[in-house]
């Protein structure tokens, strides 16, 4: 019996020792990243997160890694990194609809750590309030 458990417990660690090798060294970031101004940017759909998370890593010296990079690396150089005081869009207008969003950035800015997160009610309310910072999708 000791035996058979031994056989399975093997069995079951070779395909996840496998997984981990070929998932290779952790990388670090580059240069510019660790150097500069630089956020990782998520955005989840649902409240549990069911509806997927898009992400990427926002570079902005020079801008890159972001569909809108220009844009957001400019909106976020006006408030100093702190995406909670983003300029809200002045008259927009968004449908009352529940569907969930959730905002993250996480990095540095001016040398200092940004770790930020919110949840709004839809992807409008998240564009109307943090502009091209969040336009993932382009």
């Amino acid at each position: 019996m000791n035996h058979l458990i031994r056989t399975a417990a093997a069995a079951v660690a070779l395909p996840a020792a496998a997984l981990l090798l070929a998932a290779g060294p952790a990388q670090a970031l580059p240069g510019a990243a660790r150097d500069g101004d630089y956020l990782y940017l998520s955005v989840t759909r649902g409240e549990d997160g069911s509806g997927g998370t898009r992400g990427t890593l926002l570079l902005c010296d020079p801008p890159q890694g972001h569909p809108r990079a220009a844009d957001a690396c400019a909106e976020l150089g006006a408030v100093g990194g702190d995406v909670a005081r983003l300029t809200p869009a002045e008259g927009a207008m968004c449908p009352m609809v529940y569907a969930p969003v959730t905002a993250r950035a996480r990095g540095q800015w001016n040398g200092r750590p940004v770790d930020y997160r919110e949840t709004f009610s839809n992807s409008c309310g998240m564009a109307a309030r943090t502009g091209s910072v969040f336009a993932l999708d382009g």
